[in-house]
């Protein structure tokens, strides 16, 4: 793993990106989905890991434990799009998944997923986190893990996220996007990180009648409390401290899963100049995020 460096961030078709992601750009789009696949789809750091979690427990819980205790969340829910050096890429590992349905992931905006999960129509979950928080995440991701560019100041990185200088590009268009493919993607179901934290049971509930499954009351009560957070963070299978370029003694890759973090980082003048820029790029009365719960 000597060889990772920190790579330089580019714009491909107009999206901010890094050779990781774009290095097996034509092998991935090329990627034949089935229709019982379920992509798992955000912005980095809005709750994926959770909810690939949520999913995998949902699905293969009951009936293999050994699954959780042996096999990291990142063998189990492979990262389409990730090619790096000395690591198994990503597609392969969703192309070897002996799971059924499969679960994958990814942090594509709308315009990269590969068209055979469209024209597979496959059920896709997207998880959206208000702007805020998920700055202050990413910008702690970006201190920890060396996959990504560096993260520079806190006053820089905030200004480089309003003009979305972030790898896969601007969280405005992202979480825009997808919003809008729920037009005429009917098997699209987009859930908020704020509705999770604040009612676990009930979005697993609704997530268990958009994947055709009767949870009980029981199960989902079960589930609940086994994805809470502090467990999560526990968890060496969940937790990612079993990969390399990711270093935990900086910021855990698991950092502390709250609504309304931001206010211990932004400024004053800062969330006035946010507010500002928002109100611009939100167009869209139907899309509404929660800052706090």
């Amino acid at each position: 793993m000597d060889s990772i460096s920190r790579p330089e961030l580019f714009d491909f078709h107009g999206v901010m990106m890094t050779k990781y992601f774009t290095d097996n750009w034509n092998n991935y789009q090329n990627f034949q989905a089935r229709p019982d696949d379920i992509l798992i789809a955000t912005y980095p750091k809005a709750g994926t890991t959770w909810v690939s979690y949520i999913l995998d427990l949902l699905y293969f819980g009951q009936t293999s434990t050994d699954r959780n205790t042996s096999i990291p969340i990142y063998e189990r829910v492979p990262f389409l799009e990730i090619a790096v050096p000395g690591l198994e890429k990503g597609k392969d590992l969703a192309d070897n998944l002996s799971t059924s349905p499969r679960l994958i992931k990814t942090h594509l905006p709308v315009q990269f997923v590969p068209k055979s999960f469209w024209e597979q129509n496959c059920r896709i979950v997207y998880v959206a986190r208000n702007a805020k928080d998920n700055m202050v995440s990413f910008y702690h991701f970006d201190r920890m893990n060396k996959l990504q560019p560096e993260s520079g100041e806190w006053s820089s990185f905030f200004q480089r996220f309003l003009e979305g200088k972030m790898v896969f590009g601007s969280w405005y268009d992202h979480v825009n996007g997808w919003w809008k493919k729920r037009q005429t993607h009917s098997k699209l179901h987009y859930m908020f990180f704020e509705d999770l934290v604040e009612n676990t049971g009930g979005e697993i509930a609704k997530l268990s009648s958009f994947l055709g499954k009767s949870a009980s009351a029981e199960e989902i009560e079960t589930l609940s409390s086994s994805v809470q957070f502090d467990n999560m963070k526990k968890d060496k299978m969940a937790n990612y401290s079993t990969l390399p370029v990711m270093d935990a003694k900086i910021s855990p890759f698991m950092r502390k899963g709250k609504v309304g973090d931001w206010k211990n980082h932004f400024t004053v003048a800062q969330n006035e100049v946010f507010d500002e820029d928002y109100k611009k790029k939100m167009t869209d009365p139907t899309l509404q995020f929660r800052t706090e719960i």
